[in-house]
């Protein structure tokens, strides 16, 4: 499809999703950030859903301004995956020890390594800034220095929720590697922390949503927050590639006989702010639950733990700012999976898959998500299929 046309009051807002579909409180949070008198566009995903402050699922194109709750409280919160030369020939028929041994090697839930991983040690892993990334630390906001032990620590693992380390077949049968993570705490901290302060500022006072406050450009604390967000969204870069490159190591040492090779890794930040510039203007985008999808962009599309997942390519359609969808989105609350679903149904909608199937992730069934096929049929106009994917092995945390 493409899109349909809203009105809204400072922009129109261009849906890719049909607004009957929507849920009446998304439907509102889309208007309240189009009364942002810095707005200058708004695209919104076919996976849009309810939020903090701003839906997940939306593009929120500002001048001179940005958003913190536009952008989700797991700054910098992405994917990455990597095609193999293994094919499904080369799978034992047994695929539990397969998933232990990546638990053992990326810790999950609130799990951290017991101490910092060494980069050096990782096999391909670039380390170039990598000392200076961690001294850029000491700028940060001073509310969140006492956790650069846990930072550190956390660095190169998983976390919980709808984060996810895959092991998925294509269509072809080649084994592709898959996973699912953002700044982990310290993104959050520092999310929450910004928020609260665009909170108290003059400006923001008034507003329909106190939660949709936002930074003023050439101001300290527009400053702050740009220097505490893109160091934030590095982390979670270094996090997943960190993640991968432990992930890949388990791969090796687990069909030493196949002798692994791995193409280049897609990596892609799904939260996030990037300066870009439409119509003559510079402007601040945030990308909350959306990815970029410039012309020749890959991106990663996941769906549920019991479904497919999709590599893209970006048309560079600038309607949705050269956006797409980050995944198939929920269609309920995980309050409300927690008491529609059973184990049971958790059991039968994960058959084939090598996961966990207890009552820790029923919040995470695939009847709680939209269908991935619809979410992709929908954005046509935005990206095209490079391939499609299903896991035999969903770790979780």
């Amino acid at each position: 499809m493409s899109y349909v046309e809203v009105p809204g009051a400072q922009v129109p807002i261009r849906m890719w999703a049909d607004p009957a579909t929507v849920e009446g409180v998304a439907l509102q949070q889309l208007r309240n950030v189009a009364t942002l008198p810095w707005i200058k566009g708004l695209a919104v995903m076919p996976d849009v859903h309810y939020g903090k402050g701003a839906t997940v699922g939306s593009v929120i194109a500002m001048h001179g301004a940005v958003c913190p709750a536009a952008v989700g409280v797991d700054i910098g919160c992405g994917m990455s995956a990597v095609k193999t030369s293994l094919t499904a020939n080369d799978l034992p028929a047994d695929l539990s020890r397969l998933r232990s041994k990546i638990e053992e090697a990326i810790p999950v839930g609130r799990g951290m390594h017991d101490d910092p991983v060494d980069p050096g040690r990782l096999h391909g892993f670039g380390t170039a800034g990598w000392d200076d990334f961690w001294t850029r630390f000491d700028g940060i906001a001073d509310a969140v220095k006492f956790r650069q032990d846990r930072a550190t620590k956390q660095m190169g693992t998983l976390g919980s929720g709808n984060h996810f380390i895959e092991f998925c077949l294509d269509s072809d049968d080649a084994v592709w590697l898959m996973l699912h993570s953002g700044s982990r705490n310290i993104g959050k901290e520092l999310a929450d922390f910004h928020i609260g302060e665009a909170q108290k500022l003059p400006h923001n006072q008034g507003l329909v949503d106190r939660d949709l406050a936002v930074f003023i450009a050439d101001t300290p604390q527009m400053a702050a927050y740009r220097n505490d967000l893109f160091w934030a969204q590095e982390y979670a870069k270094h996090n997943r590639a960190i993640m991968m490159a432990l992930f890949q190591d388990v791969v090796r040492k687990e069909f030493k006989k196949a002798r692994p090779t791995f193409d280049p890794v897609i990596s892609c930040h799904h939260n996030y702010v990037a300066e870009e510039r439409y119509e003559g203007m510079d402007l601040l985008v945030t990308r909350k639950g959306a990815i970029r999808a410039g012309s020749g962009d890959y991106g990663i599309i996941p769906g549920s733990m019991g479904t497919g997942s999709y590599i893209v390519r970006g048309l560079g359609n600038e309607k949705s700012f050269n956006s797409a969808s980050h995944g198939a989105g929920r269609k309920m609350s995980r309050n409300a999976a927690k008491k529609r679903f059973s184990t049971k149904d958790l059991e039968e909608q994960t058959r084939g898959v090598e996961c966990r199937k207890d009552s820790g992730v029923v919040d995470e069934i695939p009847g709680a998500y939209k269908p991935i096929e619809k979410v992709i049929d929908q954005q046509r106009d935005l990206v095209e299929v490079v391939a499609k994917l299903k896991q035999v092995i969903c770790v979780k945390g």
